[in-house]
């Protein structure tokens, strides 16, 4: 339990939440998901409390419900954690310069401001400071993380097919 501690969700609970609903049936240690995510294995399990009080996970903090996930995603992330817009950088894509952009072509490109960066852009705040690295290592994770930030940047058109995407990707058996 949490005793004395801040049982609200943070950031990096989020990026913990999308590694898990990413991760083969539960099939993930502690120390896994810290070295993955670059957050220490103590606060993973701090952020499995919160996952937990927050209804996002069961109570044996396993296994991530994900209606709830996509429910709080799609409604409440932009407001709880919301995107702040930089200057333009290098960066590693997000957003619809990521998973969405055979869908929307635009001449600006978002991406999180990075020296491993592919492209240049207008750099977004990401999620959490190690988002860009842990979505370096995992596709289908970087594929979450930029629906999201399309749903925290991105105009209507964007989120709502940012919306329709994640729910897709949340409701399917295999990401």
């Amino acid at each position: 339990m949490l005793a004395g501690r801040n049982k609200t969700l943070k950031p990096q609970d989020v990026l913990l939440l999308l590694k898990i609903i990413v991760s083969k049936n539960g099939s993930w240690r502690i120390i896994d998901l810290a070295h993955e995510l670059e957050i220490s294995p103590s606060e993973i399990t701090h952020g499995l409390e919160r996952l937990k009080l927050s209804g996002l996970i069961d109570s044996e903090k396993r296994t991530p419900f994900k209606s709830a996930a996509l429910e709080f995603l799609i409604h409440g992330l932009k407001y709880v954690f919301p995107a702040q817009m930089g200057t333009i950088s290098k960066g590693i894509p997000t957003a619809h310069s990521f998973y969405l952009n055979k869908k929307f072509v635009s001449d600006m490109n978002y991406v999180w401001e990075s020296d491993r960066g592919e492209i240049k852009g207008i750099s977004i705040s990401p999620l959490y400071e190690s988002a860009p690295n842990a979505a370096k290592k995992d596709e289908k994770l970087h594929r979450l993380l930029a629906l999201i930030d399309s749903l925290r940047i991105g105009k209507a058109r964007e989120q709502n097919y940012a919306r329709e995407q994640l729910e897709k990707e949340l409701t399917q058996n295999e990401l």
